[in-house]
């Protein structure tokens, strides 16, 4: 989508995007509109965890992901997880699920929730925008979230539009128009109603 951006292809991406120090040098990010926390997708006959809708704040302290995520390790461990490549979730299951853990990347979420239903793996790892979504479709109704969600600073400064580098007067007016729709809590009314969740940064 970038390469298409600044090849004059569309004007703006938007398809949760998160900002990244690598991507804010080739992409002009409006402000955040989305801080979408993360979860573990299992089917419900799963052993490993029950949902737990709480959303864990983590910022960047060992300590504190260490402590939060023990339960999580602990209930994975000699399970296969899968998770799309690219994401800016992959490194954290590669970081801290690795040593516990058989980690599959694929190349979309879509393909591991495919391997899931096969039993080929014992949990994904996505956005809850994601998940929710899945979850909504009639072939998935045997699965679920599981465990906590986790979000915060962990995940970057949010999830934006982008515009070229350039573009500065347009990226200007999609703020203005972001900052309202934040500040009125149209963001919160449509992310509890869509995706369950308040994804409000």
């Amino acid at each position: 989508m970038i390469a298409g951006l600044n090849a004059g292809k569309y004007d703006v991406i938007m398809d949760a995007i998160v900002i990244t120090p690598d991507r804010k040098k080739v992409v002009n990010f409006t402000v955040p509109y989305a801080s979408t926390p993360a979860t573990f997708i299992t089917t419900k006959d799963s052993p490993l965890m029950p949902a737990d809708h709480n959303i864990i704040k983590l910022h960047d302290d060992e300590k504190e992901i260490n402590t939060a995520i023990a339960p999580l390790k602990a209930a994975l461990k000699g399970k296969t997880i899968g998770i799309a490549s690219g994401t800016v979730y992959t490194p954290f299951i590669d970081k801290y699920f690795k040593d516990v853990a058989d980690v599959r990347e694929y190349t979309s979420s879509a393909d591991a929730i495919l391997d899931l239903q096969a039993g080929r793996i014992d949990a994904v790892f996505d956005d809850v925008t994601f998940a929710q979504s899945m979850l909504a479709r009639k072939e998935n109704s045997n699965l679920t979230f599981s465990g906590p969600q986790l979000g915060g600073p962990i995940w970057g400064e949010g999830e934006a539009m982008g515009v070229r580098m350039a573009d500065n007067d347009l990226k200007a007016k999609l703020d203005e128009a972001i900052k309202g729709a934040l500040a009125d809590g149209t963001v919160k009314k449509l992310s509890e109603k869509w995706f369950k969740t308040d994804v409000t940064p």
